[in-house]
């Protein structure tokens, strides 16, 4: 998960969601299709270019199409582990990421 300060001393947390990179589909925009649960979608992987990139077999948290982080598989799965204890709320995030499109 993103956490996100905000004035006033609230924290908003925001979700992130553990996906594989399959492989890179635009070199020039920095996109990559990423496996989430089983949904295939495009996500921006420029934001991690300048720790080194990220390339296929590699785990991201991704935010609004966004690779975010990149973490390890077994940091991947457990997160995916406790999104899926969160029930409906994961399950709205997963239907709006099958709904999405970055091309």
């Amino acid at each position: 998960m993103v956490e996100v300060a905000i004035e006033g001393g609230v924290t908003v947390v925001c979700l992130a969601i553990p996906g594989q990179i399959l492989e890179v589909v635009d070199e020039a925009n920095r996109l990559a299709q990423v496996d989430v649960a089983g949904v295939q979608r495009n996500v921006n992987i420029g934001l991690l270019d300048a720790d080194g990139g990220v390339g296929p077999g590699d785990w991201v948290l991704i935010h609004v199409g966004f690779a975010m982080s990149k973490v390890d598989e077994g940091e991947a799965l457990a997160t995916r582990r406790q999104l899926v204890a969160m029930g409906e709320d994961y399950e709205q995030e997963l239907e709006e990421l099958k709904a999405s499109v970055i091309e």
